[in-house]
């Protein structure tokens, strides 16, 4: 394991999902990865060790196990508020209680932390339900992780930063953290995300080095994801941002085209070669 501080990783997968495979992790050599949770099949004892051999055998740390569900769609956002994570409740449940399933085997991985995108959530004073209900369910995934010894990092993106702040507050549990999306503030129109880091920088526990550009419609319609350090997330000044609020941990390179994997490593390692230009200047 590396105790580099901001050891670069990337968003990895071993068997399904948005990441790159573990050969690209180890040609690029990255040093950390989350990782996108693998196929129900998959997630078994005997699985976990052959991934601790192959995570041994690229010389990387894991350091997220982030939860992905059947009938989940990011197709535009009105679809996306309907089909996300915990908040559609015919499947929240069933939902539920595979992130204890998730948590579980990411215990088995040595892994600490879960991540989740939890859905859109909505305003407390616009559906007091479905806020109650969120609220319920967030308390009781950390309680049941807090026991394998884990966190739950809330992906940023569906909220403000103070929409988020105010729900973190309210769940009131010391394991709910922040995986920092920049790119999903601008994506998602919820805000700007230099701002939003710095309101939300003590519960920050992980990060995605991720980029976009903002759309004609804020919120509306999607903002278009582009190469880390070509949109308007402001590469150097969120690494900056990063070094103020005392982050350490990983700087997750995240780039969603597995369907052009060429095109993925290329523009991951151009990434990797930023963030490692704007650690020698400002570290």
């Amino acid at each position: 394991m590396t105790n580099e501080k901001w050891p670069v990783g990337v968003f990895a997968s071993i068997d399904a999902g948005l990441g790159v495979q573990l050969d690209v992790v180890k040609e690029l050599g990255i040093k950390a990865i989350q990782m996108h949770t693998p196929h129900k099949n998959s997630r078994t004892p005997e699985k976990a060790k052959e991934f601790i051999a192959k995570l041994q055998d690229v010389g990387a740390e894991l350091t997220v196990v982030f939860c992905g569900f059947d009938g989940e769609s990011y197709a535009d956002i009105p679809t996306t508020q309907k089909t996300i994570g915990l908040v559609p409740p015919e499947t929240r449940a069933e939902r539920t209680q595979e992130v204890k399933e998730i948590a579980d085997f990411a215990k088995l991985l040595g892994c600490d932390a879960v991540g989740i995108h939890i859905g859109f959530i909505p305003h407390e004073e616009d559906d007091p339900q479905t806020w109650k209900d969120l609220v319920a369910v967030a308390q009781e995934v950390c309680d049941y992780i807090a026991n394998n010894g884990q966190y739950l990092h809330l992906e940023t993106g569906q909220e403000t930063a103070d929409g988020l702040l105010k729900f973190i507050h309210a769940v009131d549990r010391p394991n709910l953290r922040v995986n920092f999306d920049p790119a999903n503030m601008i994506l998602y129109g919820s805000g700007e995300p230099i701002e939003a880091l710095k309101k939300v920088g003590k519960y920050v526990r992980s990060c995605h080095c991720k980029d976009g550009k903002w759309s004609a419609k804020p919120g509306v319609d999607w903002g278009c994801e582009v190469p880390f350090g070509d949109g308007d997330v402001n590469a150097k000044k969120f690494l900056e941002t990063l070094k103020e609020i005392g982050y350490e941990g990983a700087l997750t390179i995240e780039r969603e085209i597995p369907q052009e994997p060429e095109r993925q490593k290329a523009e991951i390692s151009k990434a990797k070669t930023l963030i490692e230009q704007i650690k020698a200047e400002i570290l």
